[in-house]
């Protein structure tokens, strides 16, 4: 059985980047498992670590020695190695000689292509030890670190200056040379509590060690638990709730290596000013916690996390309090700044705002969104002018001081100083929901204003920038077409709302100065949301034959399309769907050869009854006629499981067609009447899908 034991690798810094840390350690451990795998050293698991100032990991049940491994080199063919007198020719002994070996001790490989000679060798595998600097600094070159530092004399580069190492097998100090640096066994505890060296004796000892004699917690999931905890304990004894953001949390889970928590309070006339104001001030520039009441209510109080066990707590209480202060005087400063006029007041300023250099200013683009709400708002139930004026104002507050100083808060200000300009409520509504979802799973526009905004604003930038040619790539979406595209997408399926992406874009597309938009932009930007639709499905475990079959109808009116998915999807399960799915194979395959158009707005074709013979045919006829005077009223009523409910009683009629009748005849009045026939079953299934996509 193969030696193992445990390893360890802790590579220490200067603080490095908080945001980037969790990323930098999940990449050191994908990287180094890549570089073990790569040379064939065989281990149980890796544990990462990561705290301020050391990315670490350890790797239980290494193989100690890499395994040996057989080489087979080819060499020359056969017919090429040896002459016509069976001695070897140049080829043969040049190979020989770069195998160290007489050519009589080379082996012949065999295979369905022929023979060649051929050179075994056994590689005695190396000591993990002489590996594993290679293998770390191989694993370290490929962080995602964007931009490298340099420090000192040499010419060592890494995302922050690195000041120790620690390579550890077992007992054993791994010798090597790591960034500049040489490898040891000493690692180092928190910067003020315990800033001497510590001689880790055996790898597995590293985290208790830190823990006990360190004042580090290296493990970044049980830190961030400990700085949750600790959070919640002190807001819940003082009788209040932690806001706790798992972004925030990510964050001071980085900065901290032994997190305290110390509650702090602010003078109560801040709550005045709009509790996102504060909380994004606490959250973004502070690293610190908003707290709440019972009732969700903003309290004049947070909770920061300090890196430090403090002999006088009160004093880092105080520190805190007075940073804070100061920011908050700013804030309230811009709130009553901004007050100064009403929302309106700023839309001049927008003149100035460019939007995109070739598609003009941000009021501009507001006047094009406005043209375009308000003539979405009459097919959704909203009042026009209610609309059109939520565009007007929707990027006004851009150019207000508060939105200046905190760019996240666009939207929510510009529903504060709607609302304090008296505004409609549904305006007031749109100037925050306009920019809803944000993300993926994100909540969506509540007000009928906000919807209309969310999805005009969204398809004039869709349609503006596929115009001018700055379409996205896979690697490169700079205006989050991408994004933008399944917002509408959501909000018109899950709202659900009866709009026509189709429309939509050809009334974008007319609000552009004529000449400014590339010919072929409706095509397009509809193609580019069509591709998202696919995604959006395929996401939520839509089969790809069922959207593609869904698709082919032509219907651009997405809450449409999602309800011949659900038919198509259910229509699926029932028995004779596969039977069904063939025919209609069988059918298209026929009026293609026939050269006969199925697709979207072609006209249906009518069998002649006079020109019926057989009875497999006469019974379909009949068949498809009594069925198409009831399928219509339920397409039309979108019951489209209905309509293959009722298609479905066909199966046994079909086949005895396909058994029984021979479409393409001699007779051509004949051929092209069952054509017809074939035709307008094929046009009743096309209601809800082209079912020939189907696969099985």
């Amino acid at each position: 059985m193969d030696a193992t034991s445990n390893l360890l690798v802790e590579i220490g810094t200067e603080e490095l980047p908080p945001t980037a840390l969790l990323a930098l350690s999940n990449a050191f451990v994908a990287g180094f498992r890549d570089e073990l795998e790569g040379a064939g050293i065989g281990f149980e698991t890796i544990e990462p670590f990561a705290s301020p100032r050391r990315l670490a990991l350890l790797v239980r049940g290494i193989l100690t020695r890499q395994p040996d491994r057989e080489t087979l080199r080819r060499g020359p063919a056969i017919q090429a190695a040896f002459g016509a007198d069976g001695q070897p020719t140049r080829a043969a002994l040049g190979f020989a000689g770069s195998c160290g070996v007489p050519v009589d001790a080379l082996a012949r490989e065999v295979t369905e292509k022929g023979e060649w000679l051929a050179f075994q060798s056994r590689v005695i595998g190396e000591f993990t030890t002489s590996l594993v600097p290679n293998l770390t600094d191989a694993a370290l070159a490929r962080l995602p670190i964007p931009k490298r530092m340099r420090w000192g004399e040499g010419s060592e580069e890494f995302v922050r200056p690195v000041h120790w190492v620690c390579l550890l097998l077992g007992t054993e100090a791994i010798p090597g040379r790591i960034l500049g640096i040489e490898a040891g066994r000493r690692t180092h505890g928190h910067r003020f509590h315990h800033p001497e060296p510590i001689d880790v004796p055996e790898a597995t000892a590293y985290a208790e060690l830190l823990r006990s004699r360190g004042s580090v917690e290296p493990d970044f999931d049980r830190r961030r638990e400990l700085v949750r905890s600790r959070v919640e304990e002190l807001a819940s004894a003082n009788g209040l709730s932690a806001r706790i953001d798992d972004a925030l949390l990510d964050e001071v889970t980085a900065l901290v290596e032994w997190p305290r928590a110390i509650l702090g309070r602010f003078d109560e006339a801040y709550l005045a000013i709009p509790p996102e104001v504060l909380i994004e001030t606490m959250r973004s520039n502070q690293k610190y916690f908003p707290v709440e009441d019972s009732s969700g209510v903003l309290q004049a109080s947070f909770i920061t996390v300090a890196n430090i066990e403090s002999r006088d707590p009160d004093q880092v209480r105080a520190g805190n309090e007075r940073v804070i202060r100061p920011r908050f005087a700013d804030a309230a400063f811009f709130w009553a700044q901004d007050l100064k006029q009403p929302l309106e007041g700023y839309a001049e300023r927008l003149e100035t705002v460019v939007f995109q250099d070739r598609l003009g200013t941000v009021a501009e683009k507001s006047a094009r969104v406005a043209n375009l709400a308000r003539g979405l708002a009459s097919s959704i139930g909203v009042d026009p002018d209610l609309a059109a004026r939520a565009a007007r104002l929707s990027r006004c507050d851009l150019v207000t001081s508060m939105v200046y100083e905190f760019p996240g808060l666009q939207g929510t200000m510009g529903r504060y100083y709607a609302e304090h300009a008296n505004e409609a409520p549904c305006v007031c509504a749109a100037m925050e929901e306009q920019y809803l979802p944000r993300f993926a799973g994100d909540v969506l526009p509540a007000s009928p204003c906000g919807r209309v905004l969310a999805i005009a604003d969204r398809i004039d930038t869709l349609v503006g920038i596929f115009g001018i040619g700055l379409r996205p790539t896979g690697a490169k979406d700079p205006y989050g077409l991408r994004r933008a595209s399944i917002g509408v997408l959501r909000i018109l399926i899950e709202t659900p709302l009866e709009l026509d992406l189709r429309e939509l874009i050809a009334s974008a597309a007319s609000s552009y100065p004529a000449g400014l938009l590339s010919k072929d932009v409706e095509a397009a930007a509809l193609g580019y949301v069509i591709d998202r639709l696919r995604g959006y499905y395929h996401e939520r475990g839509v089969a790809g034959d069922t959207i593609e079959a869904v698709l082919q109808t032509g219907v651009t009116v997405p809450a449409d399309l999602d309800a011949r998915l659900a038919a198509v999807t259910a229509f699926r399960a029932l028995s004779g769907s596969a039977s069904l799915a063939a025919a209609n194979k069988r059918i298209r395959n026929i009026l293609s050869k026939a050269g006969i158009d199925i697709g979207v707005g072609s006209a249906r074709l009518e069998a002649n009854g006079e020109l019926l013979d057989e009875p497999a045919e006469i019974r379909l006829a009949a068949r498809v006629a009594e069925l198409s005077s009831l399928v219509l009223p339920l397409a039309q009523a979108r019951d489209y499981m209905g309509v293959l409910q009722l298609l479905s009683e066909l199966e046994g009629d079909l086949e005895a067609f396909f058994d029984q009748v021979m479409v393409m005849v001699d007779d051509p009045e004949i051929r092209e009447n069952r054509i017809r026939l074939l035709h307008s079953l094929a046009g009743l299934f096309l209601l809800v899908a082209d079912i020939s996509r189907l696969q099985e």
